[in-house]
């Protein structure tokens, strides 16, 4: 088929534009350009999963203060109202009381004194203050503070946890962005040159079947391009919604690095993870949890003993004191109880046994996670390395392709062809570099790493 030189001028122009100056072009003006950093520390504050752990670290605070008022001086006072469900009788005989000079036997008589059915009320209070419980509590400030570190490794963990999604869905983002610039821009290119080929098709220097062709790729691109587009704003609603914002906020990313160099060695990140992994430093506080928990089961053997004062006011009983007031030590104990603090105490040994089993598992997960993401890391950056290089050998077939057809020196095919294997190349290197940064998101995260 003969081809005027003009169209060749055209399709030329078309196919030798760089793909790297394709993606530099945007289509859209966005609102808003959110950085890597900016989204992390926007989420870190923001996430209402973060929140969550946020308030239930937060409770630990009040759960200490509401301990340690069971060690200062305790007040109770309470009040029962009743009907007396039959009489009261106080009965003397003559010289109960005993026997007073100049007056004789006390009672001179034998007398009664009598309280009939009626109501009654008994007012009864005190103020104690807890003395050999002090150490008991003191178990139970220092447990829930063991607590509250708990909670706030379970935070650390879920913050890490945000942190590497923040990022997973913004390589994500940035990754869909680039493509649909790249498609974008093709489509353009696609349409121009659909537009040129049906005039030539009318001046019949095109055959039909070449304008039919063109007019499939557009559709494809087409279709490539609202693919994309509806997959960005997805990816757009979930980072928005990590981020502890209105999904329907606007904005765009950021370009990070391509490659960077993680330079610590298996063993070192192995050493970082054993100490800063929550995972790892929660499983420790619960050993010391459990250990807690023993040591005040243990404690119930000691005898409670307080000190205070209370009194006793029996009201509407004749004969009886009004006010009754007294001062003293309580002592509570219980000597035997079938065996039930023995029992106790073992169950709490073998929690203690679970704690640090669980330990020892935990310390090998996370070393076994560590070599694992190690790996992935260094294949997705190896992975990353050779579709570079493909990308480069891609662009340059395409180049010397172009020329080698502005000189007839090949078909138009074989253009077409090195144009597909371009494509086919970026997108490969597209893929391979936000697998290297999800790796690396990955790692950094079983390091224990915030940012």
């Amino acid at each position: 088929m003969f081809v005027p030189k003009r169209w060749l001028a055209v399709l030329l122009s078309f196919l030798i534009i760089p793909t790297r100056a394709r993606s530099q072009q945007s289509t859209a003006t966005p609102a808003e350009e959110l950085t890597l950093d900016q989204a992390i520390s926007l989420a870190l504050k923001e996430n209402r999963q973060v929140k969550v752990a946020m308030l239930e670290l937060n409770k630990f605070a009040d759960h200490l203060a509401v301990a340690k008022t069971h060690r200062l001086p305790q007040f109770n006072f309470s009040v029962l109202a009743g009907e007396l469900l039959k009489r009261i009788d106080f009965d003397f005989k003559k010289g109960d009381l005993g026997t007073l000079t100049g007056i004789g036997p006390v009672p001179q008589t034998d007398i009664s004194v009598t309280t009939p059915r009626r109501p009654a009320f008994y007012l009864t209070g005190g103020v104690f203050q807890p003395l050999s419980q002090q150490y008991r509590l003191s178990l139970v400030d220092r447990k829930i503070e063991t607590g509250r570190e708990i909670a706030r490794e379970q935070l650390r963990g879920k913050q890490l946890e945000i942190a590497n999604n923040v990022k997973r869905t913004y390589f994500a983002v940035l990754q869909s962005q680039s493509a649909l610039e790249s498609v974008e821009e093709m489509l353009k290119l696609y349409q121009e040159l659909d537009r040129v080929t049906d005039q030539y098709v009318v001046q019949q220097v095109a055959l039909k079947a070449d304008s039919l062709e063109v007019k499939t790729r557009v559709q494809k691109v087409v279709y490539e391009a609202m693919t994309l587009r509806d997959g960005l704003e997805e990816q757009r609603e979930t980072l928005n919604n990590l981020l502890g914002r209105d999904i329907r906020t606007e904005f765009r990313v950021r370009p990070v690095p391509e490659l960077t160099r993680y330079e610590a060695d298996l063993t070192t990140a192995r050493d970082l993870a054993l100490a800063q992994r929550p995972e790892v430093k929660e499983a420790q506080l619960k050993v010391n949890a459990a250990e807690y928990d023993r040591r005040i089961k243990k404690s119930e053997y000691i005898p409670d003993l307080s000190i205070g004062v209370g009194f006793i006011s029996p009201q509407n009983i004749n004969l009886l004191p009004q006010n009754i007031t007294h001062a003293g030590f309580l002592l509570t104990w219980e000597p035997f109880d079938w065996g039930r603090k023995r029992h106790e105490m073992s169950e709490k040994g073998k929690a203690i046994e679970q704690a640090e089993t669980s330990l020892r598992e935990t310390q090998n997960q996370v070393l076994i996670e560590i070599g694992d993401k190690y790996r992935k890391l260094s294949q997705s950056r190896q992975m990353l390395l050779t579709a570079q290089l493909a990308q480069e050998t891609a662009r340059e077939n395409v180049r010397v392709s172009n020329a080698r057809y502005a000189a007839q020196e090949v078909l138009f095919k074989d253009v077409r062809q090195s144009q597909a294997a371009l494509a086919e190349a970026n997108h490969q290197y597209q893929q391979a570099l936000l697998s290297y940064w999800t790796a690396k998101a990955d790692f950094e995260k079983a390091v224990g790493m915030d940012q």
